[in-house]
């Protein structure tokens, strides 16, 4: 058995200080049981906690540890960076480079202005869809997880799915009677909306693979089908790609599956661990932002100077594409071995995969979207959870939740995931 005490210790002092001891909803352990670690250092693949207890980590950071924990091309940008001062509120020469990167490795991106967080990305957009549209319509899809905006927290995913609040509390009917909300994967659905609203509509978003419900892909045809739809109707396009921009490649899933969007949405590995976000898109529509158009959009620690050297870090560390070899490499050689496992042990999976990311759900049939997402058996879950942190493997503390791979991860970290989880799945 573990030692916890020193995690439980801070965890009763977060309760008092903190609303339920996190700060972000997911992290208390409330959709699994039991309470949290508390991390006090990470690196390569693994993290070890205030007990000293090691775990290998496929959280990483909740995806933007693509290049492991703490490379030292991050460290090193961020320290040298910072013996210069840590935030100016003026421009400075790293926001030039980062925007030049992002453009390069995205073709639908023709400008892009940042900000600090995936939830500003996608507000950002939203207001910049209806702003260059003139419409206020917007449709999103259950399941898609966009921050906690609140036009958008309507049947999200993420840290509302987990705790069974798909809707938050303090949102007015107002915020939320403008958004459209339907199951992904349904053409049908789109069409209808289209049909009833079509001149109001402003445009669609959605994650272009949903990993805030665990992990499902889209239908063959399918974004292709968005973006004729949304371009017959002069709506926009908006792909949110905070998980999977740089993630499944430079061009994030829009390259991986070869559609062109009108806005796009990044965070995570842009900011090499550090708070950032991002929206780029078509020049015309992004210059309707202020200072040069109507549509007003700002931030004090916007192109924070940390921030963005250690995204160029990173960003610079992936150009080659041998990182996106290696941990697509090992993503399939993990889920290849979870399934394995599960059948020897008789248990029901659905292993749901593309490049390094994956979820394992303990269901019967494959997952396509939130509906079926939600069939799955979440209490086995939860026991396979406590069961592969016991045997020292680090796994999101929720069934609907997205898993990684990073450079950091080697063929003996698969090995000994695959033997833990071996272990674990005979005890469901």
């Amino acid at each position: 058995m573990r030692s916890s005490a020193e995690s439980q210790a801070l965890f009763e002092k977060a309760l008092q200080c903190i609303p339920g001891g996190v700060n972000s909803p997911v992290r208390a352990f409330r959709a699994v049981g039991g309470n949290p670690f508390f991390a006090v250092r990470a690196s390569g693949a693994t993290v070890w906690d205030a007990d000293d207890n090691e775990y290998i980590d496929y959280v990483g950071t909740w995806g933007p540890a693509i290049l492991g924990h703490a490379p030292r091309v991050v460290v090193d940008a961020v320290q040298k960076t910072a013996e210069h001062g840590t935030s100016f509120g003026i421009p400075n020469p790293l926001e030039v480079r980062m925007a030049e990167l992002v453009i390069n490795a995205v073709p639908s991106v023709e400008k892009v202005r940042m900000c600090n967080s995936g939830t500003e990305a996608t507000m950002s957009a939203i207001r910049l869809a209806r702003g260059f549209t003139k419409r206020n319509k917007i449709i999103k899809f259950e399941g898609c997880y966009h921050g906690h905006v609140d036009s958008l927290l309507v049947k999200a995913g993420s840290g509302a799915l987990t705790l069974g609040q798909p809707d938050s509390a303090g949102v007015p009917p107002e915020f939320t009677s403008q958004t459209i909300v339907l199951p992904f994967n349904d053409v049908e659905a789109v069409r209808g909306a289209f049909a009833d609203h079509g001149p109001d509509i402003a445009g669609i978003i959605l994650e272009p693979v949903p990993a805030n419900a665990g992990l499902y892909l889209p239908r063959d045809g399918y974004l292709e089908f968005l973006r004729e739809i949304t371009a017959g109707h002069e709506s926009l396009l908006v792909f949110d790609e905070v998980m999977t921009g740089f993630r499944l490649g430079l061009a994030g899933a829009q390259g991986r599956f070869g559609i062109t969007p009108d806005l796009s949405c990044f965070g995570k590995v842009i900011g090499g661990g550090l708070p950032v976000g991002a929206f780029g898109g078509r020049s015309e529509i992004m210059d309707c932002l202020a200072p040069d158009g109507p549509v007003y959009q700002a931030g004090t620690l916007s192109g924070n100077p940390l921030a963005m050297a250690a995204g160029v870090a990173v960003l610079e560390a992936l150009t080659d594409g041998a990182v996106y070899e290696k941990i697509d490499a090992l993503a399939q050689a993990l889920s290849d071995g979870l399934a394995k496992a599960a059948k020897v042990a008789g248990v029901a999976v659905q292993l749901q995969r593309i490049g390094s990311m994956s979820c394992c759900y303990f269901a019967n049939a494959p997952v396509h979207n939130m509906a079926e997402a939600m069939q799955s058996d979440r209490d086995r879950f939860g026991k396979y959870f406590h069961g592969m942190l016991e045997e020292g493997v680090y796994i999101a503390p929720s069934q609907f939740e997205a898993g990684f791979v990073s450079a950091a991860h080697d063929e003996a970290a698969i090995e000994k995931t695959v033997a833990a989880a071996s272990k674990v799945m005979k005890s469901l």
